[in-house]
């Protein structure tokens, strides 16, 4: 985490709470959508070496969220977030716990009553959470279990890999020209991929070449890059045909991810303004579903993603070269 975002951490043995206030460099937005959306949560949620692996997720009063935080080993600890009450980017609380695959709740463990406020300060995103437990037994046995240190590594992924991915390819784009790319995600082979396809177009990687998770800057504030994945690409782009780009990615599963044959690649479309980035989100994302909003981003873009109506990805990104 930057050490100039604000992060207070107070447990209260007197009311059984534990009180967190978190400060995002993000705007309200980004926030409250990486906080509500089941694909961007099953990407930070879990503290590394664990990722999170969501079931199924109806984000409204009354609904429920499924998921299971899965450790190296691949063993499935399951648990429920049961939503309580929303206010659309202000608040939300909802009653956590253990649990089976099924949602049937492990009553010899302690349950979570979560509630989270955010507020827009500008810039960054203050986040004020509160857990309250229903005896003074179950907070000390959740403080026991390393609740601390894991939900304060949890808060940090999310902002590691957004803001390192999209940084470097800021610097891979110096204009404003529209450009069309395919962007492509791959279980950890985007190097061996993308020699292959450099082969065959007989094209050269564009801007810093091949970049590597472990070229995140140290000065970026945030935890270090884990040592199973310094290696594996975070970002490259190779021309193919007719100006059209072929831009890749890594997605470990160490960092939550799991890709599947259709979920792997999107249409990337860069206009050169944000009235047309508006347009195309708009007209296309019509009758399909949206997986995040058109928003500013901390790393500079606007930035939103979807699938149409017919099933195909797409992301829409507005490089504000100002910022």
């Amino acid at each position: 985490m930057n050490p100039n975002l604000k992060f207070n951490f107070t447990v209260n043995k007197n009311n059984q709470t534990v009180n967190v206030q978190r400060e995002f460099a993000a705007d309200l937005p980004l926030v409250w959508e990486a906080w509500t959306n089941p694909e961007i949560l099953d990407q930070w949620w879990a503290p590394k070496p664990y990722r999170t692996e969501t079931k199924s997720m109806d984000f409204r009063e009354g609904g429920m969220w499924l998921y299971a935080m899965i450790s190296p080993q691949d063993e499935k600890h399951w648990c429920k977030n049961d939503y309580q009450k929303i206010d659309h980017q202000k608040s939300f609380s909802g009653l956590d716990a253990f649990c089976d695959e099924h949602g049937a709740i492990d009553t010899t463990m302690p349950r979570t009553l979560w509630t989270n406020t955010f507020i827009a300060q500008g810039k960054t995103t203050l986040i004020d959470i509160v857990a309250k437990y229903e005896s003074l037994a179950d907070l000390e046995k959740i403080i026991s279990l390393g609740f601390k240190e894991g939900f304060t590594m949890a808060l940090e992924n999310l902002d590691q890999y957004i803001q390192s991915k999209f940084k470097l390819r800021r610097e891979n784009k110096q204009n404003q020209v529209a450009r069309v790319a395919t962007y492509l995600n791959f279980p950890g082979n985007t190097e061996e991929a993308f020699l292959f396809y450099k082969s065959i177009f007989r094209t050269e990687f564009i801007g810093k070449g091949i970049q590597r998770f472990g070229d995140i800057p140290a000065e970026s504030g945030h935890t270090p890059v884990a040592e199973a994945i310094k290696e594996m690409v975070l970002h490259v782009e190779l021309p193919t045909l007719g100006g059209h780009i072929l831009m890749g990615t890594d997605a470990p599963k160490e960092m939550g991810f799991s890709l599947t044959s259709g979920n792997n690649m999107h249409i990337c479309l860069e206009p050169e303004t944000r009235e047309e980035a508006d347009r195309l989100f708009n007209e296309l994302s019509a009758g399909g579903q949206v997986t995040m909003p058109m928003a500013d981003m901390f790393f500079g873009a606007y930035f939103g993603e979807f699938s149409d109506k017919y099933g195909i990805n797409w992301m829409i990104n507005f490089q504000n070269q100002a910022q």
